[in-house]
């Protein structure tokens, strides 16, 4: 497995995404944590989640139980995994999203995220979606909060622009961790971000970078030049994509959900893959 950082923190530089665990289309509970389990034993050492990736309005926090649980059931040693999760992003329950951004529930949130995940600190937090009610200094400086207080290790936000990556940095004192941004051959926006975060020494966490999970088993065909490359690999068009993720930044590091065991072992492959200075250009 190789590796990269975030912030003083050495990871593997594909990690798991735990929400196709707890949301539409959920898988039991058993087969969740295989596939945590398998993320484990691939070498997989960060582990993304939210409050908010759960289904009904009586089970936030879901996810993260879950990958409390996995840990706490996993055989070996654990203590080297960083799990990432995030507050002030809403699911009420009735299938829509809502927003949070007020200082004291961020606070709140963090509190509860520690009591799930049954850590006295969490690895990385981040705040999950700015609230245009709520001044984005104040949100920010709500984490800054945590992270003097110990209550967090590493700070981070997601889905942010750059003017809100430099204004976080700013309030954080420079100590900006990571930006959990979407990012895949079918969302390419966050390119501007990307590149700041590769200039600031930021780690950039792309989310749903395989296109999400409605649309990752399709990638190669909608996307035929990642198709066209896997072939020529022999490998699948979803390790081709991360591959060509990680060739972007030494400071990208990909967080492709998964819910099936198989599905995250070729996540993981990807790290071996390597793909020529044409090939790179073909895909770009």
């Amino acid at each position: 497995m190789q590796f990269r950082r975030i912030g003083d923190v050495q990871v593997s530089a594909i990690g798991l995404g735990g929400m196709p665990m707890s949301i539409e289309g959920r898988p039991d509970e058993a087969r969740s944590i295989a596939t945590i389990h398998a993320a484990l034993d691939a070498g997989v050492t960060l582990i993304d989640t939210a409050d908010a990736y759960h289904l009904h309005a009586d089970e936030v926090g879901h996810n993260e139980t879950l990958i409390a649980t996995a840990l706490a059931r996993y055989g070996g040693d654990t203590s080297g995994v960083l799990v990432a999760t995030k507050g002030g992003h809403l699911r009420p329950g009735d299938g829509s999203w809502t927003l949070n951004g007020s200082p004291d529930y961020l606070k709140r949130a963090c509190e509860a995220s520690l009591k799930r995940l049954g850590v006295d600190a969490i690895g990385l937090y981040q705040f999950h979606r700015p609230d245009p009610t709520v001044a984005y200094e104040d949100s920010v400086g709500a984490i800054r909060d945590l992270l003097d207080e110990g209550k967090i290790r590493l700070a981070g936000i997601s889905n942010a622009n750059p003017e809100q990556i430099e204004l976080a940095n700013r309030i954080l004192d420079g100590r900006l961790a990571s930006v959990q941004n979407q990012f895949s051959p079918r969302f390419r926006s966050s390119e501007p971000e990307l590149k700041l975060c590769d200039r600031l020494g930021i780690a950039f966490l792309p989310w749903a970078p395989l296109g999400g999970s409605s649309q990752a088993g399709e990638l190669g065909s909608v996307h035929g030049a990642f198709g066209r490359i896997a072939a020529a690999h022999g490998v699948s068009p979803q390790q081709v994509c991360l591959a060509w993720m990680l060739a972007k930044s030494e400071h990208v590091v990909p967080i492709p959900g998964s819910s099936r065991p198989e599905t995250i072992r070729d996540s993981v492959a990807a790290v071996d893959l390597v793909l020529t200075p044409e090939e790179l250009a073909t895909l770009d």
